[in-house]
């Protein structure tokens, strides 16, 4: 039976809007880790297949096929060449299907997943060009009629549903920011992160915030419970991961760190919109014969506080096990850099603590979500 393996996972620190990663240009961010995924592997980069790239806003600087201009940016060989993918906040964890696909079909030995988004300069709806057509024509209107479509009312409507109120939503920022600063503090990150700009630790943990300054800031909807506290950051990063066949391991001279175990996506509900890592999770455990509590580790998207919270309620997950060194409300999220990021934090924090299976999900937009279950070798 094929295997599919991760041999190399690096990201770059998280950066937040106005912080030291704010003039990087994002191919030089893509480039970055590319770069130093070759170094940390010792790969011969001329015999990587392909490159996949996750990228979000694929407008200005991240346009015209950013994972080749990355690849080219970082010095490596011509002949490896690239693609640009988007499944919105999925996009790297897509991408890392796509090469692990690859790779257990037998179509490719050796492809890179990858994932970068620069939002300090290319901002969420950059890609929604004014004088020209919004995205939804007229048969998705037959069907959901003129509604708001957006994650920040599939937040509120998840609150909803689950019955959540701020202060339940502010309890969860709040821890996972307190796991976020331990984690910097003891060094959780340093051995994945490959430091850019003079930026070494992720930025966007608050170690000093408090349930007294959550309640302060203002609901982003009238009458709502979802504030920017409860939300992910607008932040910026890129991340890589070298996916690699037994063969490739064999000739290369690598070394399996995990293997890819199973991998699931479906689509939900498109206005409640953040749903979707729920199904997904069910739809991975079910392909792969595992029951939730084999799970050592599971690395779940913070979009918004609702969805882990959620997921964890339907699918029976613990939250001690979810996402222990925090998550994107205080780490970040940059967009198609992110999927790539929590399988990078994911495998680390397998090896740091010896456990051996880890899973990842994320809402994305659309309703839709990818799953992801690794074993640790």
């Amino acid at each position: 039976m094929a295997e599919a393996y991760i041999v190399g996972a690096v990201r770059t620190p998280v950066g937040t809007k106005k912080g030291g990663l704010k003039d990087v240009h994002p191919a030089d961010l893509g480039a970055h880790v590319l770069k130093e995924l070759v170094n940390r592997t010792g790969v011969d980069p001329a015999a990587v297949e392909d490159v996949i790239m996750g990228c979000v806003m694929q407008v200005g600087p991240q346009s015209l096929d950013i994972a080749r201009t990355a690849w080219l940016s970082a010095g490596l060989p011509e002949n490896v060449p690239g693609v640009t993918i988007d499944r919105q906040c999925g996009s790297s964890q897509q991408a890392i299907h796509f090469a692990a696909q690859a790779v257990l079909s037998g179509t490719q030995d050796l492809v890179v997943a990858a994932g970068v988004e620069q939002m300090a300069k290319v901002p969420m709806g950059a890609s929604i060009v004014q004088g020209l057509d919004f995205p939804y024509g007229e048969g998705w209107a037959e069907r959901y009629g003129t509604q708001e479509i957006s994650q920040f009312r599939g937040a509120e409507l998840m609150a909803q549903k689950w019955g959540y109120t701020r202060e339940d939503l502010e309890r969860f920022a709040l821890e996972s920011h307190r796991r976020a600063a331990k984690a910097i503090e003891a060094g959780y990150f340093d051995r994945e992160i490959a430091p850019i700009a003079g930026v070494s630790k992720d930025e966007g943990a608050r170690p000093d915030t408090s349930l007294e300054k959550m309640a302060g800031l203002n609901a982003l909807r009238p009458d709502g419970v979802i504030t920017a506290a409860v939300a992910s950051q607008i932040s910026i990063g890129s991340s890589a991961l070298l996916i690699a066949s037994e063969e490739a391991v064999k000739r290369h001279n690598l070394t399996p760190r995990a293997r890819v175990h199973t991998l699931a996506v479906c689509g939900s509900d498109p206005v409640y919109m953040l749903t979707g890592p729920i199904p997904a999770t069910e739809k991975a455990l079910a392909k792969s014969g595992l029951k939730i509590d084999d799970i050592d580790v599971f690395e779940v998207n913070e979009a918004f506080a609702p969805v882990p919270m959620a997921w964890a309620h339907d699918t029976g997950a613990s939250l001690e096990k979810t996402n222990p060194n925090g998550g994107a409300i205080a780490l970040g999220h940059p967009l198609g850099a992110t999927g790539g990021i929590l399988m990078t934090k994911l495998l680390h924090e397998l090896e740091r603590t010896g456990a051996r299976y880890g899973l990842q999900t994320m809402c994305e937009g659309g309703g839709q979500a990818n799953a992801t279950i690794i074993e640790r070798v």
